[in-house]
């Protein structure tokens, strides 16, 4: 029988219509007979090849920024309150979308690994070439997003290095490892010297590169166990917002009941005089007043009177929807508890704190520009301060504002700064800062002049446990009922234990890179000798009970599962 060949047509990688057989009357041809079609530019695959490979690179580094800004997920989603006007806690949104694409990406790299060890080329559906541009287009959004909104989170990700590296470096050693067989492959199968040659020098510039990534990675928690600093003391992110409605009565109880000292929040001045605890500008998003007061849900916080906050219900919103992925339900008693929760004026939390034995340290924020207390009111919270009858020392003072006053009036009150420079009044006993600073603090040095630091906010276990190695005396946390339970750091590894971690992956590595290189020559000069190629003779005319399809024929998914088993059979048995 003759061989049919297609006339002249753009290659299936390039094409976008679907592949059209001659008309013949050859009932074989129907059945699958070879058809042989133009050679598919080495370029077009290689080109997708790159984007699946980018893609897949571009997913898992995306997954990996999630799972780090996990940290501080809670300060996306209040902005996105702020700005919508509806609650919704988007981790497990990002964690789903974005595990189904490194799935996808994975997968899809992994089958086009497998056709290629099978002498099969890449001709993606274009429904799948759509999908990996949109991926691309997602990822590269979202670092722009980042760069844009966040870009304080360019440090949480090189400080999470510090946590991740060791373990990322293992991962990516295991990775090239693997990538050694299909390139060694690809190396034995070009016949031209310059390719080879450029091949060969990129494959293993990048392998010893991922070698020797070790000489620059620097962690605290790389350190004998011997030298490990003291825990951290925890402080409650406005009490325990995990446990209990934020800034309530109920959550400082929490708080002192998950072995925190320090209850931080944040307090205002109504409009007649009197400082209460509230986060946010807008009532809306823990209380009820756009029940309680319609035509008033955006007005200032500052605005309402005592009178008026006091018929505010602050507990009820943390029952409709909690804002804390993966809390755990309150019982009977505690939500009967929530639910009957009212802003709290500070002269209550002062009174409340010292009965539970916790300090106090609180953010004060300035009332609009119209409002009766605007210029006086340090002054007026400096007096309930005062008027409480608490001790001074139990009050860790925040605001810069009238610091100077504040001393005089009250030297007993500790003062907290915020910032690294520029303390005119006196050299800091105590530093408040987010945990990002930690790369510019020498921590030694600041306790041998007798300052204390104190990093916000630390929900995750990876990033107490490197803070604690570091050596910070304290914590500012959402979730301290979680990191009261750790009694050690997820990982300490003595210097010299990781340096034999080093070596023996990359040894490991190494001999396994020549094993493979060394397999796939003796693999290359075997199909020279037998001519056990893939690719058929121009006058072989394969029997009927096994239709030969030709590496550039576009495949159904069936069909080329069907050709790959088949290919993946015959190089094992060969």
């Amino acid at each position: 029988m003759e061989r049919t060949t297609c006339k002249s047509r753009a290659p299936p990688c390039l094409a976008g219509s679907p592949l059209e057989l001659p008309s013949t009357g050859d009932s074989e041809l129907k059945w699958g007979w070879a058809v042989s079609f133009s050679p598919a530019p080495l370029q077009c695959e290689c080109i997708w090849f790159g984007l699946l490979f980018l893609t897949f690179l571009l997913s898992l580094g995306w997954l990996y920024v999630v799972l780090i800004l996990l940290n501080d997920l809670h300060n996306f989603n209040e902005f996105l309150f702020q700005h919508w006007g509806h609650w919704m806690d988007w981790s497990p949104a990002f964690l789903l979308v974005i595990s189904l694409l490194v799935t996808y990406a994975s997968l899809l790299l992994l089958l086009a690994l497998l056709l290629r060890l099978c002498g099969q080329p890449l001709c993606l559906h274009t429904a799948h070439k759509v999908l990996l541009l949109l991926i691309i287009l997602l990822v590269a959004a979202g670092l722009v997003g980042l760069e844009v909104q966040w870009r304080q989170e360019w440090h949480s990700l090189r400080l999470s290095l510090q946590a991740t590296a060791p373990f990322l470096h293992i991962g990516a050693v295991a990775g090239i490892t693997l990538l050694a067989w299909p390139v060694a492959d690809t190396f034995y199968r070009i016949h031209q010297r310059g390719p080879k040659i450029l091949l060969l020098l990129l494959f293993f510039g990048v392998a010893l590169a991922i070698y020797l990534v070790p000489l620059f990675i620097s962690s605290a928690c790389i350190m004998e166990p011997k030298d490990l600093p003291p825990r951290p003391e925890l402080m409650g992110h406005r009490g325990a917002p995990m446990l209990a409605p934020e800034n309530t009565l109920m959550s400082l109880r929490k708080t002192a009941e998950c072995g925190a000292v320090v209850f931080e929040t944040d307090v205002m001045v109504s409009s007649d005089g009197i400082p209460f605890l509230m986060h946010d500008e807008r009532l809306t998003r823990t209380t009820d007043v756009a029940s309680v007061f319609p035509h008033r849900v955006n007005s200032h916080s500052s605005d309402f009177s005592w009178t008026e906050l006091k018929r505010l219900n602050v507990g009820a919103w943390f029952l409709q929807r909690r804002p804390f992925w993966g809390a755990k339900q309150l019982s009977g008693p505690d939500r009967k508890d929530a639910e009957n929760q009212t802003v709290p004026a500070l002269k209550e939390i002062l009174k409340e704190a010292e009965a539970h034995n916790l300090s106090v340290m609180f953010d004060l924020r300035r009332p609009p520009r119209n409002h009766t207390y605007h210029d006086t009111f340090v002054n007026q919270t400096l007096e309930t301060v005062l008027s409480s009858g608490v001790p001074q020392a139990m009050v860790l003072w925040l605001p810069d504002e009238d610091r100077a006053h504040v001393q005089q009036q009250a030297p007993q009150m500790r003062q907290i700064y915020g910032h690294l420079g520029g303390h005119s009044t006196e050299r800091p006993q105590f530093l408040n800062l987010p945990y990002q600073d930690l790369p510019l603090l020498d921590i030694k040095a600041l306790h041998q002049d007798n300052v204390s630091v104190n990093l916000f906010v630390v929900n995750k276990p990876w990033l107490f446990s490197l803070l604690w190695c570091a050596g910070v005396d304290s914590v500012t946390t959402n979730d301290c009922q979680l990191l009261q339970q750790m009694r050690y750091p997820v990982w300490l590894i003595p210097p010299q234990t990781y340096l034999m971690m080093w070596i023996i992956t990359n040894c490991v590595s190494i001999l396994l890179l020549l094993w493979t290189f060394l397999l796939q020559r003796r693999c290359a000069k075997e199909r020279e000798r037998t001519g056990k190629n893939f690719l058929p003779s121009p006058h072989f005319s394969p029997p009927l009970a096994f239709p030969l399809l030709t590496p550039y024929m576009p495949l159904s998914p069936g069909l080329e599962t069907a050709v790959l088993l088949t290919r993946i059979n015959a190089f094992i048995m060969e």
